[in-house]
């Protein structure tokens, strides 16, 4: 009996030690995230002037990794890729989905947490993100409208915001969540047989995600 107390004992000791980092360790987050564009788009130029467009949402994982420069200040490296559809507004609404591409948007952020020590951990960051458009291509019913179109979509370098909160689970287990605002502003292409159009779209999506992390 007194040895199944000393065990009992040892797990609460254990569970309520905490998964808090300090200068030089590494912490490794998985969530699952909801990428979802604010967007802001301009005219469809220059053959549809009265059409927009929009962005849909997307939920995917997403993987991080943070560094600890000091016990209070930490890097976190974001990775994550998702695919969205794009849809005609305005005179292009009756197409519906135009296009899709992927997005690989890979964002740096410097946080500041607040107490490090503690088993609730708020933080705040700010950081650069680098968005890559990739595997771009027109929808059907942009075909059917248009004749053959290929679409090319620019990379966007902006500014991202972070805030977040960490709890413990156990000495190296703990629950996450996290919401970033990230500026991405791009311009898409659209070729269709040598008719260019061009749209100006800023995205800017608020990113939402809870999951898990462990301190390495």
């Amino acid at each position: 009996m007194r040895l199944i107390m000393s065990i009992a004992a040892a797990g609460l000791t254990l569970f309520s030690m905490p998964a808090s980092a300090e200068q030089g360790d590494w912490l490794v987050r998985l969530r699952g995230i909801i990428v979802a564009p604010t967007e802001n788009s301009g005219a469809v130029l220059p053959t549809f002037p009265d059409a927009s467009v929009s962005v849909d949402n997307a939920i995917m994982p997403e993987l991080d990794f943070t560094y600890f420069v000091t016990d209070n200040i930490g890097a976190e490296l974001i990775l994550a890729t998702t695919p969205h559809d794009i849809s005609g507004e305005g005179s292009l609404a009756a197409l519906g989905e135009i296009a899709d591409t992927m997005v690989l948007p890979p964002t740096l952020t410097l946080q500041y947490h607040f107490f490090p020590q503690a088993k609730m951990r708020p933080y705040v960051g700010v950081g650069v993100n680098w968005t890559i458009f990739y595997d771009d291509g027109a929808k059907q019913s942009l075909i059917d409208a248009v004749g053959p179109t290929t679409v090319s979509i620019d990379d966007s370098v902006g500014v991202a915001f972070q805030a977040g909160i960490d709890i413990d689970l156990n000495e190296r287990v703990f629950f996450n969540a996290d919401v970033k605002y990230i500026q991405i502003d791009t311009t898409a292409t659209l070729n269709s047989g040598g008719l260019i159009n061009t749209v100006d779209v800023d995205l800017d999506p608020i990113v939402a995600g809870i999951g898990f992390g462990v301190r390495l």
